[in-house]
């Protein structure tokens, strides 16, 4: 598979490692030094490729769906931050009959996570007594605050239960990505916790991702990948 990278920052310079494990080629880097390049241009230069992998800033990533649309390449976006834009994203993509998925966090620990919390919320919904808070800590460099991750979370929780949830983010240091879901009652509390140790996790889940968008059409986000790899 030929692959496009846009931005190549830590994130996709460990893309690019785990892209060549896996057997495939990188094409295209599109690099800070393209950060003025408009849809147009941006698109021509990604022609060569199957799919584009985007991990760059969010202010970037309309123009790079676009510029992808133009092209005919299917785009997996693993940029954060930029969820206010989903369906300025969406209506280009399903106007050009394109291809396209995106993910809060593209980590399979993170996606387990999900349905993991998603499973116990089911179950303490049916104690009332227990209340959720979610928690999340990023190293100083992370921008946005509360992290996709932990919206995500809150949304999944927010299916089973119809209360406020509290969410506090930590920002500081070089603490690694940490995800905490808590269920605390009068007696007792339940804490469930993701850390991330390293980026392969999200570089391996993005290579995935682009690995079942090719020869597919449509707006997606990665829980449908995670579901088909589930239910094999």
């Amino acid at each position: 598979m030929n692959i496009a990278l846009i931005g190549y920052g830590s994130m996709g310079r460990m893309v690019e490692v785990e892209a060549r494990k896996r057997g495939h080629s990188i094409v295209t880097i599109v690099n800070e030094n393209h950060s003025g390049l408009d849809a147009s241009h941006l698109g021509e230069s990604l022609r060569v490729a199957d799919v584009a992998i985007d991990f760059t800033a969010a202010a970037a990533v309309i123009r790079n769906v676009e510029a992808c649309m133009t092209a005919n390449v299917p785009l997996v976006e693993g940029t954060t931050g930029w969820l206010g834009q989903l369906d300025d994203a969406r209506e280009l993509v399903l106007k050009s009959n394109g291809a396209f998925v995106f993910g809060s966090n593209f980590s399979i620990g993170v996606n387990l996570f999900y349905r993991i919390v998603e499973h116990a919320t089911e179950l303490l919904a049916k104690f009332p007594e227990y209340e959720v808070f979610i928690e999340e800590q990023h190293h100083s460099r992370k921008k946005d605050a509360p992290s996709g991750t932990a919206l995500k979370v809150k949304e999944v929780i927010s299916k089973h239960i119809e209360t406020d949830i509290s969410v506090v983010s930590t920002r500081a240091g070089h603490i690694p990505g940490t995800h905490r879901v808590g269920f605390d009652g009068p007696a007792d509390q339940i804490l469930l916790e993701h850390t991330a140790r390293s980026r392969e996790g999200f570089a391996l889940g993005a290579l995935m991702a682009a690995e079942w968008i090719v020869g597919k059409k449509g707006f997606f986000e990665f829980t449908a990948v995670m579901d088909e790899i589930i239910t094999k």
